[in-house]
């Protein structure tokens, strides 16, 4: 059966070993994301990491604000059209995926 993506939502939360390390640094903004031209979703989504580089907000918990829904059940991202590059390169299957499913206890 194939990974579905709107289903998981997994790989939208900070890693075990970041949340251990206190780094909330997890996805990158690069400079020309489509997301930066965006200035209501910038402020909502985005803050400057400790070396001032931008990064998307997690919440407390380790999930991307962005993130919608529950993770594993029904999950959507709230700026999908506009998600930066690091988003964009985890595919369904992949070795990333698979490491932030089994993170979220997702098999």
């Amino acid at each position: 059966m194939p990974l579905d993506c709107q289903t998981c939502g997994a790989c939208c939360c900070n890693a075990s070993e970041n949340l251990v390390e206190g780094r909330t640094d997890y996805v990158p903004v690069e400079p020309c994301a489509p997301l930066l031209s965006r200035s209501d979703l910038v402020r909502k989504f985005v803050v400057p990491g400790p070396s001032g580089a931008l990064h998307l907000r997690m919440t407390q918990d380790g999930r991307c604000h962005a993130l919608l829904g529950a993770i594993g059940r029904k999950v959507s991202c709230g700026i999908y059209h506009h998600r930066p590059r690091a988003c964009r390169t985890v595919q369904p299957g992949d070795g990333d995926c698979l490491r932030a499913r089994r993170e979220q206890g997702l098999t």
